[in-house]
């Protein structure tokens, strides 16, 4: 471990085998694993835009494209922002990235230096994390709760606020928790990122899927905003393309010349077939974009349900397709439950100090399974949470 160590940059944080790892070693030794952990949908890509993949394949879309994206494809970025009530940008202050993933290292290797502050709401999306820690950032986690169905304030923010402060990251919807932020207290959070002069990273990957009349609100667009704000999102989500890779990000005319350089430098340029899929993706029919949401509604309202009646309190979910649920209300840690859950139940849950929560009290629970999947994950459960409560009643 010593040799490890010293061979290692000093950027790279050494952390204990991750859990999702020793969850997958328990896995691998187990038959009919239902899995509820990644964020990757269990839906098919839409026919129309696997053909489009298909005839962009047979004419010879198997070369580098331009390095920021497709022209025809960062203009129907540009249209699908301000389609749905965000800000417009100029094709060449678009970047198509492998993924929105890549986009937040980009960001954070641009924008960050040794001991600048990335503020992130806790829990929230690990590679964040991750991305802070390879920059030599410090991350400030601005901790909230279920009391606050962990949706983030303008006063939070502010609460974390210091002069080191650079870069605030807004999940909206959040992963891994669902929750959205109404847009008035959006617009407040804004309001503090104009006071203190922050950056706001605008992560936007769901704002497609919402519930119960919820609308997650573009950030660039309120009144300030515009040249601090870096809006991310891709197709990855809402139209099930997440191995397609197409993610991208879009900025201030004066920080995207450098950004494109590392992704230039790091992609060298994204996918030609996935960029022609996405193209299909963004200009074709929506009404499948609809239909996944119809989906994930279902499966929501199936698996909150089915909480209740095991006496689990959860984050009202209203965006996004997960559940984040305090399973410790069965009488363990998170972590615990969910190694059992597995290794019992044969489902597999994340918990939520994977997310960076202060707690071991929750576990994300994705909506990847359809309905009656998620009736068998609930069953299984049951079987679960009743062993482990007769266990501790007879202690």
């Amino acid at each position: 471990m010593t040799q490890v160590r010293t061979r290692l940059a000093h950027r790279v944080r050494q952390h204990d085998k991750h859990i999702i790892t020793r969850m997958m070693d328990i896995a691998s030794g187990l038959p009919d694993v239902i899995k509820l952990g990644r964020g990757d949908p269990d839906l098919d890509t839409p026919e129309h835009i696997v053909r489009a993949g298909q005839e962009a394949l047979g004419s010879g879309a198997t070369h580098y494209t331009h390095p920021m994206g497709m022209p025809e494809l960062r203009r129907a970025i540009a249209d699908d922002i301000v389609r749905h009530g965000g800000a417009r940008y100029a094709p060449e202050h678009i970047v198509v990235t492998p993924g929105g993933q890549q986009a937040m290292f980009i960001i954070a290797l641009g924008l960050l230096d040794a001991g600048d502050e990335m503020l992130l709401a806790s829990p929230g999306y690990n590679p964040y994390i991750q991305a802070a820690e390879l920059t030599d950032a410090r991350l400030v986690q601005i901790r909230m709760s279920l009391e606050t169905n962990f949706t983030l304030t303008a006063d939070m923010v502010r609460e974390h606020v210091t002069p080191r402060s650079k870069v605030l990251v807004l999940i909206n919807p959040a992963n891994p928790t669902g929750t959205v932020i109404p847009p008035d207290e959006v617009a407040r959070i804004c309001e503090v990122a104009v006071e203190r002069d922050l950056i706001v990273v605008s992560d936007e990957i769901y704002a497609r899927l919402t519930y119960d009349g919820h609308r997650a609100q573009p950030v660039a667009v309120l009144p300030g905003m515009r040249d601090r704000t870096i809006t991310l999102s891709g197709v990855s989500k809402a139209y099930a393309m997440t191995g397609w890779r197409v993610g991208y990000f879009a900025g201030p005319a004066d920080l995207m010349p450098a950004l494109a350089e590392i992704h230039h430098g790091l992609a060298i340029s994204t996918s030609a077939v996935g960029q022609h899929a996405a193209l299909a993706a963004l200009t074709g029919p929506q009404d499948c974009v609809e239909e996944i949401r119809r989906t994930f509604d279902e499966r929501r309202r199936v698996l909150c349900a089915g909480l209740d009646e095991l006496g689990i309190a959860y984050a009202k979910p209203q965006g996004a397709f997960y559940v984040y649920a305090r399973v410790a209300d069965v009488g363990i840690p998170a972590t615990e439950f969910c190694e059992r859950l597995l290794a019992e139940g044969r489902v597999m849950i994340f918990p939520g100090r994977i997310y960076g929560d202060h707690t071991d009290d929750f576990a994300r629970l994705s909506l990847t399974q359809p309905v009656d999947g998620i009736r068998e994950v609930l069953r299984r459960m049951s079987e679960v949470v009743v062993s482990i409560r007769t266990e501790r009643s007879d202690s």
